[in-house]
């Protein structure tokens, strides 16, 4: 695969390929590339395209805005074209209504994949379904424009695109319960202070200090990253000694391997 190859664009999502980098950009900056089922299926299908050799994918929105959300059309009776509205979808069977929002839900979830690290390069807004999707990746660089907030729970609804773990292990219990509740803005200080944000940069900063980023991620060697990631994100679910216990089987794996790789 050559440089800068384009594997995917469209429904408002494009997917590039830089040998061992990914970029991931919402297209759609027209409507602050507000959100809808077609980009989530895109942006499943960007996940399932990446090639074997990418080790960092970079999540970008084109234009003032990364994401202000799911696109308001959702909520009226004709709802998207080709799609169920959210209100029908709200009057049919209740297995049916998990189906649809698990099937949205997986354009949110391969971010983590233990192969690969995600950054999310964040301005503007990035409200909703946009603050979701930049809690989906591992790493958070902003810009010094940034406005995350919450606003499901004040339109009578509850975050439902896997947001609600990664912002509890974040920012703590209360914390989320806050922003969630009151769908107030984060502004780029307190979001570095309080661990939304890895870091925060002048929005014109924003795109070279991703590239940065994942080159210092290049850096390190790829299955170690890997165990690494996996013994971060998973101990928090493990007590102390759980956690010795995986950390030593790790090293016992890659002191293996870089035996064998001496042999």
């Amino acid at each position: 695969m050559t440089s800068l190859d384009t594997v995917l664009d469209k429904d408002g999502v494009r997917l590039t390929v830089d040998d061992a980098v990914a970029t991931v950009t919402l297209t759609n900056p027209a409507r602050r590339n507000a959100q809808s089922p077609a980009l989530w299926r895109a942006l499943t299908e960007a996940g399932r395209a990446l090639p074997g050799s990418v080790r960092v994918v970079v999540l970008r929105g084109e234009g003032v805005s990364f994401s202000a959300g799911l696109d308001r059309q959702a909520f009226t009776p004709e709802g998207f074209d080709g799609e169920p509205s959210f209100l029908d979808m709200g009057r049919g069977p209740e297995a049916e209504l998990d189906a649809v929002i698990a099937e949205y839900q997986s354009a949110f979830t391969w971010w983590r994949r233990n192969d690969l690290v995600s950054i999310a390069a964040v301005q503007g807004h990035a409200i909703g379904a946009g603050f979701q999707l930049a809690l989906a990746c591992d790493l958070r660089i902003v810009a010094e424009d940034v406005q995350f907030a919450m606003r499901e729970t004040s339109l009578g609804l509850v975050p439902d695109l896997t947001g609600t773990h990664p912002l509890v292990h974040l920012v703590g219990y209360a914390r989320a319960l806050e922003i969630c509740a009151t769908g107030r803005f984060v502004h780029a200080a307190e979001a570095e202070r309080i661990g939304l944000a890895n870091l925060v940069v002048p929005a014109e900063e924003l795109d070279g200090a991703a590239r940065d980023l994942a080159g210092a991620l290049l850096a390190a060697p790829r299955d170690a990253l890997v165990e690494t990631k996996a013994l971060l994100s998973g101990a928090l679910s493990r007590t102390y000694e759980e956690q010795r216990t995986a950390e030593r089987a790790a090293q016992g794996r890659r002191l293996r391997d870089l035996a064998g790789a001496s042999d």
